[in-house]
């Protein structure tokens, strides 16, 4: 789901990496303030990493991606997923592509607004007590498709502010295989949250993932 370099103009990758760090600054103190958050950061930018290296396909203007997104949101909590995502991406480019670097904030965005709308849409009652929400399929899957339409409408925006035009049918191809990850994703995340809670209660799992007040339906 990355922009190519050179798609954009200097001035809106500048604004873009001004959002970014607005954003990422906006949330700093919340970071800070839970050391075991900064842990989990450091294991979203993992598994993040290995997820985007593991598999990634051409797909008209972008690229398909296993990004893992719903199962490092849901393992790990919301500021770790979000600062995660900024730290792989980083990672990513200074190890294996560093030109990628020249659009870091904006593939960032691109990753970083829709978690914004998942999490204040519905995923933040998911560890709320006193909402009585359960995570089955049917709600990972949600998260999924309402996180995947997020990114694909991003790079959207990027293709239709870029230089040089792009065919409506190439980002509707794009958009269109993230179908597939909808449909793949929710297996891993919930394999993945059922494994966690089993192990829940153990100090390592309870200091490096953030699924105690999540409840399974």
């Amino acid at each position: 789901m990355h922009i190519e370099p050179g798609l954009l103009a200097p001035t809106k990758v500048l604004l873009a990496n001004v959002s970014a760090l607005g954003l990422l600054g906006l949330y700093a103190q919340g970071l800070l303030k839970q050391p075991a958050d900064l842990i989990r950061t450091l294991i979203a930018a993992l598994f993040f990493s290995v997820f985007m290296q593991g598999f990634h396909l051409p797909v008209g203007p972008s690229e398909l991606h296993f990004v893992g997104a719903m199962a490092i949101y849901l393992t790990l909590g919301f500021l770790p997923t979000l600062y995660g995502f900024a730290l792989g991406l980083l990672l990513q480019g200074l190890l294996f592509d560093p030109l990628d670097l020249q659009h870091l904030a904006v593939n960032a965005l691109s990753l970083i607004l829709p978690l914004l709308a998942v999490h204040y849409g519905l995923g933040r009652q998911l560890r709320e007590a006193a909402s009585g929400k359960r995570i089955g399929w049917a709600t990972i899957v949600k998260l999924d498709a309402i996180y995947y339409s997020g990114v694909t409408l991003m790079v959207g925006f990027w293709l239709l502010a870029a230089e040089v035009a792009t065919p409506l049918a190439a980002w509707a191809a794009f958009a269109t295989s993230y179908l597939a990850i909808v449909a793949i994703e929710p297996l891993v995340t919930y394999g993945a949250l059922r494994l966690l809670k089993r192990y829940e209660d153990r100090p390592l799992v309870a200091t490096c993932f953030s699924v105690g007040a999540l409840r399974l339906a």
